[in-house]
């Protein structure tokens, strides 16, 4: 099946194509984690897994996003799911029309890439790790992540853990808040720092349930905008703040050091956090990507009931 907006045509898999099309709930998926440039082989494959059937398990149907052979893909199956672990190029929204004419082999989403392909194909929720967000030092650098205008301009819920840690966390809030996307706490009064329940940041509002999400989804005031639900991480799997502060710290400095900057800084702080916690971050972002995609197909059966 394939749907087009414009001059780009986006191939939408059978299962979920015929989701959409009845109205049932459906979830998408960026793919730049399971990739080879998210979590490091096997865990990546046991993300995509973990991912996909906590979806199913909550009765919606996973749609993983990317673009292969030159093609837009909303939803894989069959190969073409295995080549979403393998080597791939990283793909924000503004690269998509660069990856689909110069015929790239394999791009990985990333959060405005998914957004906006889950948005061509009629998909209404869509799950991720974490956001991307307001860097520190913004004032001189003017480094904010594609990821916030495409939730605000994309009508999707958008569910994670919060944004990355080494975010300027309190400008990032401030920026959602300047393009008037409502922000949900899952559960919580605080808004989730990826590896830790709380960054010290009040979320605007609070929620208890899926059915709450879709009745605030559908009394927004903008029809073509979007909704951020922020899912802490649970907490038998959270990371020690205090010593993830001192990490992150260490790790900005080097960055700062390297001349890492742009897309290039969140890989490095995060292999730097992971070799700092001896690993324990691997098993914390597989246990938030399963919680955030089983959160995010409870919201979308609510939606689409």
């Amino acid at each position: 099946m394939r749907t087009s907006t414009g001059s780009l045509s986006v191939e939408v898999s059978p299962e979920v194509g015929d989701a959409v099309a009845a109205g049932r709930a459906v979830v998408a998926l960026e793919s730049t984690i399971f990739s080879h440039l998210g979590l490091p082989s096997p865990s990546n494959r046991e993300a995509l897994e973990r991912c996909e059937h906590a979806v199913r398990s909550a009765g919606a149907v996973p749609a993983v996003t990317a673009v292969l052979d030159g093609v837009a893909r909303v939803g894989v199956d069959g190969d073409d799911r295995e080549r979403i672990c393998g080597p791939a190029r990283k793909m924000a929204e503004r690269d998509i029309p660069v990856a689909v004419g110069l015929n790239w082999e394999y791009g990985a989403t990333t959060v405005s890439a998914a957004l906006a392909l889950a948005h061509l194909a009629g998909v209404k929720v869509f799950a991720t790790g974490g956001i991307g967000g307001v860097h520190r030092g913004v004032e001189l650098t003017w480094d904010v992540s594609a990821d916030l205008d495409a939730i605000a301009t994309r009508p999707l819920v958008t569910v994670s853990a919060g944004a990355k840690a080494f975010l300027d966390l309190g400008r990032t809030l401030e920026h959602l808040e300047t393009a008037g996307v409502p922000v949900l706490g899952w559960r919580s009064d605080d808004f989730p720092a990826f590896y830790t329940r709380s960054a010290g940041l009040p979320v605007p509002h609070r929620v208890e349930s899926a059915d709450q999400v879709a009745a605030v989804w559908s009394a927004r005031t903008r029809p073509d905008s979007g909704m951020l639900l922020a899912v802490p991480i649970p907490s038998e799997d959270e990371l020690d703040a205090a010593h993830l502060d001192e990490v992150l710290a260490r790790a900005l400095d080097e960055c700062a050091a390297a001349g890492v900057v742009g897309a290039g800084v969140t890989p490095f702080v995060l292999e730097r956090i992971a070799m700092a916690t001896a690993g324990r971050s691997l098993p914390a972002n597989l246990a938030l990507a399963e919680h955030n995609a089983l959160v995010a197909a409870q919201v979308a059966v609510a939606i689409s009931g």
